[in-house]
Parts: structure tokens; C-alpha cells; sequence
């Protein structure tokens, strides 16, 4: 059997990438916070990051627990989270879509609160099927279960921090045009609608 060293230093890497992958393409969460970004602002954008970041960590700490296969083992339960779900996403695109052009102070009573981003990463199908991916597709320490969970979730976290920030800049990179009200509309339901299509893909999964 190889050291536990040698399989940490040879698997991370494609570790690492297969998290920027699966974290970083476009779903549910991170096209909420670019449109979150885009539509009222970074200051604003901020506080809902901050809330998706703790939802995923109590997701990572689910799937790496082994908690998800027990609470879906339950008879219907499946299906009654999947449909909570994507109705909670619906009423976020929803909020996106009609989110007003930007002024030079936006209305934070308008934007999602982070406890709404926390709400929706621990509601996301595809932050489960991620991490699970994660977590069953790589062993990165060798013999020691616990250590190797616990090394797996810390390199999420910051992996997910990561991805997050990038997304957050990129929508907010787009609130100069959404202070022209024809412009603000498009960009905003073109981000409702990508949402949906990403809640779409993800209840699929």
C-alpha cells in the first residue's frame, strides 16, 4: 500500500480540479449570486455569499456525515424536497426578474438575505450530488476515514470560497448597465431564466 503522503500529493490536484469543476459550473447557486451581484450590487451581494457559503458547509457536513443517505431513505421524502425546492427557486428567479434598475443606493429590503442564500444551498440537488461526488470519488487520505473527511471538507470550503468570489465579481461587473431601466430588465430575466433552466438540469440529476 502507498504512504498516506504519497496518495494525498498525487490525488489532490485532481481533486482540487474536479471541485473547481463541479462547484464552479453554472447551477443554481452560482448563477443566484451573480444575479444577486448584478441586480442590487456587490455590498449587497456580499451578505447572500456569505449565506450560500455557510449552506454549502452544512451540506458538505451531510453528505461527508452520511446523513443525506439516511434522510432520503425515508419513504416520499425525495420528492417533497425536490418540489420545496424548486419552488423556492422559482420564487428567486422570480425576485431576480423583477428586481428594479440599479440607483446609487440600492434597496437591500429588496435583495435576498443571507439566510435565504443558506437556505438555498441546503435545498440545491445539485450541491448534494456534487459533494457526494466529491466525497465518494477520491480518497485523499489513505486508512484514516475521518482525517480523509475532514482534509476533503476543509479543501471544499475553500474551493467553493473561491468559486463564489468569482462569480460575485462577475455580476457585479454588470451593474453600470443595469442602471438603464430597458437594460436592467433584460439582464435580470436573462438571469431568472438561466436560473430555472439550472434548477431544471439539477432536479434531473
Amino acid at each position: 500500500r502507498k504512504p498516506q503522503g504519497s496518495t494525498l500529493l498525487e490525488t489532490l490536484p485532481s481533486f482540487i480540479l474536479a471541485a473547481l469543476a463541479l462547484a464552479g459550473s453554472p447551477g443554481p447557486n452560482t448563477l443566484s449570486l451573480a444575479a444577486v451581484g448584478a441586480a442590487f450590487g456587490r455590498t449587497i451581494a456580499w451578505r447572500y455569499m456569505i449565506g450560500l457559503t455557510l449552506g454549502m458547509v452544512g451540506v458538505i457536513a451531510i453528505v461527508g456525515s452520511g446523513l443525506q443517505s439516511l434522510l432520503f431513505a425515508v419513504p416520499g421524502a425525495a420528492p417533497v424536497v425536490t418540489v420545496l425546492a424548486a419552488a423556492y427557486f422559482v420564487y428567486l428567479a422570480y425576485r431576480i426578474a423583477t428586481a428594479p434598475p440599479l440607483d446609487t443606493d440600492p434597496d437591500p429590503a429588496a435583495a435576498p438575505r443571507w439566510f435565504e442564500g443558506t437556505l438555498l444551498s441546503l435545498v440545491n440537488p445539485k450541491a448534494y450530488a456534487a459533494m457526494a461526488a466529491m466525497f465518494s470519488g477520491f480518497v485523499l487520505v489513505a486508512g484514516d476515514p475521518l482525517q480523509d473527511g475532514l482534509f476533503k471538507a476543509g479543501v471544499l470550503v475553500a474551493t467553493l470560497l473561491a468559486v463564489n468570489v468569482a462569480w460575485l465579481l462577475i455580476g457585479a461587473a454588470l451593474t453600470g448597465l443595469l442602471r438603464n431601466p430597458r437594460t436592467a430588465r433584460i439582464i435580470n430575466i436573462a438571469f431568472a431564466a438561466l436560473l430555472i433552466v439550472s434548477v431544471i438540469i439539477a432536479v434531473r440529476l
